[in-house]
């Protein structure tokens, strides 16, 4: 058994201003979420599943505020998501597939979903993968959120995936994925700074 970690150290920000407590021997990554090769980012939220493997609950950035009746969302590039996936702005509210993801822009991704997710998301807010498909205001996150992930990891597919993670610990927001204040919420041994 071989076990490497590749990482480009020069491109990489600094994620942690503290690590305090981990996952003794670290996670395994669900590679199925995402497309071969897409990079999990350091300090990314991740939650187990009922069979021990851990899923990264994917978040966007929004390059763009949106309304209340936006059907098109406009996120920052490196977020993970691929059609099929539900999001929602909020835990209670709604929550609808992504039916397509247009990458053709050089600054942001356009997510579409067929119905607007029903509320206004300020510019540089955050949306999350919710668990399913939520059109009377009872979205869920995907996993319960748990831990982060403790460095950037590029996903291959057909391997096992492990990173380590922290369940105590201090973030640097700026350099890390998006987080809502619901997510932060739900990890309160976290704090972002």
């Amino acid at each position: 058994m071989q076990n490497f970690r590749e990482s480009d150290a020069a491109a990489e920000k600094v994620a942690f201003a503290t690590k305090l407590e981990d996952i003794t021997g670290g996670v395994t990554v669900a590679v199925a979420d995402f497309t071969d090769g897409a990079v999990i980012p350091a300090g990314s939220v991740i939650g187990k599943d009922g069979n021990g493997l851990y899923h990264v609950l994917k978040t966007a950035k929004l390059h763009t505020a949106a309304t209340n009746s936006a059907t098109d969302y406009l996120v920052l590039k490196g977020h993970g998501f691929k059609t099929g996936d539900f999001i929602a702005a909020l835990t209670g509210a709604k929550a609808y597939a992504i039916t397509a993801i247009n990458t053709s822009n050089a600054n942001y991704d356009t997510i579409s979903v067929g119905t607007t997710l029903g509320v206004a998301i300020a510019q540089y807010a955050g949306i999350f993968q919710a668990a399913a498909e939520a059109a009377s205001n009872t979205s869920a996150f995907k996993v319960t959120p748990l831990a982060v992930t403790g460095h950037s990891m590029e996903l291959k597919s057909g391997e096992t995936n492990v990173v380590d993670a922290w369940l105590r610990a201090t973030l640097i927001e700026a350099n890390v994925p998006v987080t809502t204040a619901q997510l932060k919420a739900a990890l309160p041994q976290v704090l972002w700074v």
